[in-house]
């Protein structure tokens, strides 16, 4: 990548997250920042880049680049990720809706407490059978 800076929050949910705020989402080269933030010396287990576009104080646009996969329709890990930022940095209140490329859910973050709670349906997208 050329010279330019990258600010980002980082944060671990059990796998390691961090997340860039973005002017427009729809714009943003999730392939080639998320490959090449993935995998930096910064984070040596690799990290799994989260792309958040700020709606409002209770709404964000998110688009998750999974570490080893890739682009991933939906991430509930990268949505408590980038909401924890968010309120941390005091950009984000609780409750938030997050919507991703495979449907929305509501994060509730408890600062005091320091528990996050992920609010969404859980939807049948495949069947697939192995053979072995």
């Amino acid at each position: 990548m050329n010279s330019k800076k990258i600010f980002f929050g980082a944060v671990s949910l059990g796998n390691p997250h961090c997340v860039i705020t973005v002017d427009n989402i729809s714009k943003v080269n999730v392939k080639k920042i998320g490959s090449y933030l993935e995998s930096h010396s910064f984070f040596p287990n690799k990290v799994n880049v989260g792309f958040m576009q700020i709606v409002n104080r209770n709404f964000i646009l998110l688009r998750v680049f999974e570490r080893d996969v890739g682009e991933t329709r939906s991430c509930g890990s990268g949505a408590c990720a980038a909401v924890s930022i968010g309120i941390k940095q005091k950009k984000l209140s609780s409750p938030v809706k997050v919507q991703l490329l495979g449907g929305d859910m509501v994060i509730k973050f408890d600062i005091k407490e320091n528990i996050i709670y992920m609010i969404g349906p859980a939807k049948k997208i495949y069947d697939g059978v192995i053979h072995y």
